[in-house]
């Protein structure tokens, strides 16, 4: 897969809601699949590895302590890396909550006429990251949606993810959010 056939896709509805110091993306995308199928790619190890931009240690589908792998490139060769993840809320397959380093993710699914509606709860450090992280999730879950459809594509992550799309999503998403775009955080500015 290359630049010129990937269509990254509209952005998607989002806000950034204070979370006391901190700030909360409400990313909200759906999909054309049950949310059992949808769970299953946000729990099973080989399932996020195809999409996300971590691997884990384990099948996130029980509570307790997990390893999430930054993964900054197509393979797990390329991981660079490893944050402490806690799971705390397992409610499936409506429900998965667990912390990664210090951001919180919270996954809620719900049932709608032929699929289901996501709305990922991201909490970050601080609202800066709120576009960039929505840039960041647009393109993994466009990658997602290609495995749950059977029509998997390469994983989209880190650097790579600039030849994709990421910088124009950052620029929409923070425009949509009225953040500033302080742009791509692997170059410095």
């Amino acid at each position: 897969m290359n630049r010129n056939d990937f269509q990254p896709g509209p952005l998607a509805d989002v806000d950034c809601q204070p979370a006391g110091e901190r700030a909360t993306l409400v990313f909200v995308r759906t999909f054309a699949h049950p949310p059992e199928a949808v769970w299953a790619a946000l729990i099973e190890p080989d399932q996020l590895r195809q999409w996300a931009p971590f691997t884990t240690d384990r099948n996130l589908a029980r509570a307790g302590e997990a390893t999430l792998t930054m993964v900054d490139g197509a393979g797990d060769a390329a991981s660079t890396e490893s944050t402490p993840a806690s799971v705390s809320v397992v409610e499936p397959p409506t429900l998965l909550e667990y912390t990664w380093g210090t951001d919180v993710l919270r996954w809620e699914l719900a049932p709608i006429d032929g699929g289901t509606r996501l709305t990922l709860r991201h909490t970050v450090k601080d609202r800066d990251w709120v576009a960039k992280v929505a840039a960041g999730c647009h393109l993994c879950l466009v990658v997602a949606e290609h495995l749950l459809d059977g029509d998997p594509i390469p994983p989209i992550r880190g650097e790579a993810a600039l030849d994709y799309g990421w910088d124009e999503l950052n620029s929409g998403y923070a425009e949509r959010l009225g953040i500033a775009d302080t742009g791509n955080p692997h170059d410095g500015s």
